[in-house]
Formats: C-alpha cells, sequence, structure tokens
C-alpha cells in the first residue's frame, strides 16, 4: 500500500533522511566505546574495511529492493519469491523489538538536557544519579512520554511532511554541534593531582594510532565481531529500515551515487563522534575512563562536564541536545517502518496505524522503564553477558535477529533471485556501477560464511561447538 505523495521529493532529501536513521545513539556512543575498546586505529581502519564491502553491500541491497519492488519489508521479500515470504516478517520483528526501549533511552537523555537546563549539573555528575533515575517510578515514564510524543507526531505528518522535512532541517544543525564539540575536545587539558597532564590532542592519539601489540586471531576475531555489530546500527541495514526508505525513493534517482553518500556521511559522523567524546573523556578520566562502556553518556560524561568548569554546562547543553536530536531520527526511522508495515498488512491510512503502533510503543516502552524497578530481573544471555528486560529486548533485536536476516539475504539474492537483479535496479538510469563485481563476490560468498560465523559467536553457538 503506497500512500499518495510517499516519496522523497529528490536525491538529497532521500540521502538526509537515510543518514539520519543511521547517525543516532549507536554513531554517537557506541561507536566511540567500542573504537576505544578495540584498540582505536585499528578498530577505525577494520571498520572502514567493513564499510567498503559488507556496509555498502547490505545497503545496496536493501535499498535497490525497496526501490524495485515498491513496497515495504514486510512484503518485498514475498514478491520475490513467496517462499521467502517468512524473512520479510522477521525484518518486521527487528524494529518491532527495538521501538519498545528506543524511545526509553531517548526519555533518558531528555531528562540530561532538562537537568542541564535548570541546574548547573553537578548533581548529574553525582555517584548514583543515574541508577536513582531509571529505577525512580514515574520519572523515567514522563521524560519517555514526551519523547515518543514527538516522535509519533513526525511520523504521523508522513515522509515529506515529517520525515524529509525534519531531517533537511535537523541534520546540518546536529553535524555542525558535532563539529564544535569536537574541535573544542581537542583544546581541553587537566592536570591530576599526581601532576600528570593529559591534552585533548594526547587522546586524539589514542583515539587513532593503532594498537598491534600483542594481538592474537581470537583477539582480531573479536575486534572484527565488534565492528559488524556496529555495522548494523550504523547503516540501519537488516531491520528493514532502508527497504521501507527504499520503496519511498523515485526511480530517477541515481541509486548508486545515493547509497554512497549515505556509507561517507554515516562514516564521518561516526568518526567525528569518536573525536569529540574519546578525547575529553581521556583527559578528565584516563584510558580508564574511557573503557567505562554503557555509563560513557550517563555516567561518565557529566563528570567530564563538571570538571570543564564554565565551560562545562553549556556544552553539555549542546551535547546533550544533538544526542537528542540523533536518538530522535534513529527512532522516527524505526516508527515509520512498522508503521508503513502495518498500512500494508492491515491496509488501514496512516492515521490510523499511527496511532496503533503509537499505543504499542507506549505500552512496551511503559514495561522496558518498569524493568528497572517493579519488574526487575537478571538473566543470563547466550553471549555470555547478563541483562535484564531492555538488554533482553536488545539482544533478540541485535544479536539474533540481525545478523540471521543478513545471513537469509545474502543467500535469497546471492543463489536464489541473483546479483544481477540488485545491479539491474541499480543501473535502472544506466549509471555505471563500479563495484558490481565485487558486489556480486561478496553477496555469494563473502557475506554468507561471516554473517554464519556471526550469528554463532553472538549467540553462544560457537562456544558450545568449540
Amino acid at each position: 500500500m503506497k500512500e499518495k505523495g510517499s516519496s522523497f521529493s529528490g536525491s538529497i532529501g532521500f540521502v538526509l533522511a537515510a543518514a539520519g536513521s543511521a547517525v543516532g545513539v549507536g554513531n554517537i556512543w557506541r561507536f566511540p566505546y567500542l573504537c576505544a575498546k578495540d584498540g582505536g586505529g585499528l578498530f577505525l581502519l577494520v571498520y572502514l574495511v567493513l564499510v567498503l564491502t559488507f556496509g555498502f553491500v547490505l545497503l545496496t541491497t536493501d535499498v535497490a529492493l525497496g526501490r524495485k519492488t515498491k513496497k515495504n519489508a514486510l512484503r518485498a521479500f514475498e514478491s520475490l519469491d513467496p517462499k521467502w515470504k517468512f524473512l520479510g516478517h522477521l525484518t518486521f520483528l527487528v524494529p518491532a523489538l527495538i521501538m519498545t526501549y528506543y524511545s526509553v533511552i531517548g526519555g533518558w537523555i531528555a531528562k540530561y538536557f532538562f537537568t542541564y537546563i535548570i541546574s548547573d549539573g553537578k548533581d548529574a555528575a553525582s555517584d548514583g544519579y543515574f541508577t536513582s533515575f531509571i529505577t525512580s517510578d514515574i520519572a523515567p515514564i514522563v521524560f519517555m512520554l514526551i519523547f515518543l510524543a514527538l516522535t509519533a507526531w513526525i511520523v504521523f505528518r508522513g515522509v515529506e511532511k515529517g520525515i524529509e522535512k525534519f531531517s533537511r532541517i535537523i541534520m546540518p544543525g546536529l553535524i555542525l554541534l558535532i563539529v564544535i564539540i569536537a574541535i573544542f575536545s581537542l583544546t581541553l587539558s587537566h592536570t591530576d593531582t599526581d601532576g600528570t597532564v593529559r591534552t585533548g590532542m594526547q587522546g586524539l592519539a589514542v583515539y587513532l594510532k593503532p594498537d598491534f601489540h600483542g594481538l592474537t586471531v581470537k583477539r582480531f576475531l573479536e575486534i572484527l565481531l565488534d565492528a559488524m555489530s556496529q555495522l548494523f546500527f550504523s547503516l540501519s541495514v537488516s531491520m528493514g529500515i532502508m527497504i521501507t526508505y527504499g520503496s519511498y525513493v523515485k526511480n530517477e534517482v541515481n541509486l548508486n551515487k545515493a547509497t554512497n553518500q549515505i556509507e561517507i556521511f554515516d562514516t564521518g559522523v561516526a568518526f567525528l563522534a569518536g573525536m569529540m567524546i574519546i578525547p575529553a573523556v581521556f583527559v578528565f578520566l584516563g584510558k580508564d575512563g574511557m573503557a567505562s562502556g554503557p555509563s560513557l553518556i550517563f555516567i561518565s560524561l557529566p563528570k567530564v562536564f563538571d570538571a570543564m568548569g564554565v565551560f562545562g554546562r553549556p556544552v553539555a547543553i549542546a551535547f546533550f541536545l544533538m544526542m537528542g536530536f540523533a536518538a530522535l531520527t534513529s527512532c522516527v526511522s524505526v516508527m515509520e517502518t512498522l508503521v508503513a508495515n502495518c498500512m500494508e498488512l492491515y491496509h488501514k491510512p496512516r492515521k490510523k496505524m499511527c496511532g496503533a503502533v503509537g499505543i504499542y510503543s507506549l505500552v512496551t516502552a511503559v514495561l522496558i522503564c518498569l524493568g528497572y524497578n517493579k519488574l526487575y530481573f537478571e538473566l543470563k544471555l547466550p553471549n555470555g553477558s547478563v541483562g535484564q528486560l531492555l538488554d533482553v529486548m536488545d539482544y533478540i533485536s541485535n544479536s539474533f535477529l540481525m545478523p540471521f536476516i543478513s545471513l537469509l539475504t545474502s543467500i535469497l539474492i546471492g543463489w536464489v533471485i541473483g546479483p544481477d537483479w540488485i545491479i539491474g535496479e541499480v543501473e535502472r538510469n544506466g549509471e555505471h556501477f563500479k563495484r558490481a563485481g565485487l558486489y556480486r563476490f561478496m553477496i555469494r560468498y563473502v557475506v554468507p560464511v561471516v554473517m554464519l560465523i556471526l550469528f554463532l559467536v553472538s549467540t553462544g553457538f560457537a562456544d558450545l561447538i568449540s
């Protein structure tokens, strides 16, 4: 089911909207964290290679599949081969699971932004502030509601009036904020009580310089798998988002050029995000602070802002405003995919389906909020980590479904339909697809093998086999 006018007005609108879906919390928080954990420049090198190979293959496949079929993910695979209809339903599950918790994280960001607006933020830098907030009964739900309501309003307005217009306004400002904070991070310096001086430029060196010391095959595979996992987040592939966006792209758009621009845009933002966060955290917290993991934004960075003195509050406001924009663009893309799928499935107008998805998102997000208090539990996951309700949803969607979907998609396109089906769509208007040979080789031989390995490792099956 395709609405009248449900298409991007041009290549730039598509690139901005599609890239906006990628420039989310995953790129601005997860990329710097993984880069710091996995050796700085070595992770950057591996990630860049993956973007140029796996990234371009998965992104090209999703977007071309959407435009060729003019259907969202739920129906696109069925139109290729009715026997593969189940793959469309699998892709529907990923955004459905992500939507349960993404607005919750957006609410956390909104809370910190509000805190720095009304105060100097010293409370946010105190130990236990974040834990106290997420375990409270009411506050997380209130801020989640604010974030979710804004997301639903943008999706309700549709593609051209909502998503594309929002992306055209927000994305330039978002990039400008990232650049300003990144430059500012490089000017920082701090002297410890023992006289040790750390500077932003030293932090940049830690971020960029590859560290091959003690590198083993096992360690390299861990870095490779981390980088591949980040790729799913960064390019929003294997979750139906880019297929849905591709179905909105007009036939005259140069698909090869557009996907190349998304690759460049996304990778550039990820790099700037690392340059923005890692040097600042290194200056005030050292290398130990860079390995603080999930608490990097909500626990470690407030301490960094507090240590900045008079500059801390304005920088914190700008940072969490930018994080809010990033989370919003991603959440809008996830909800849009669900709305488009439901419109196709139930043959109802956008208004009704937006309301239905909004109610689903509200109920499930409230449950996720309660997962830190009333519904709290700890569960050991197959990948070895221990998590609660939000972590379980994240694990099922990202560690189980996404590599599995990529594996099946590569088999379908590479061996059942044939790579030339996608290549033909990319070259629809006579454009030359320079990486067509690489695409054929990757989609048939490399992607299936690597995705199978990633699936086995992330689900714990590899440990059982070994």
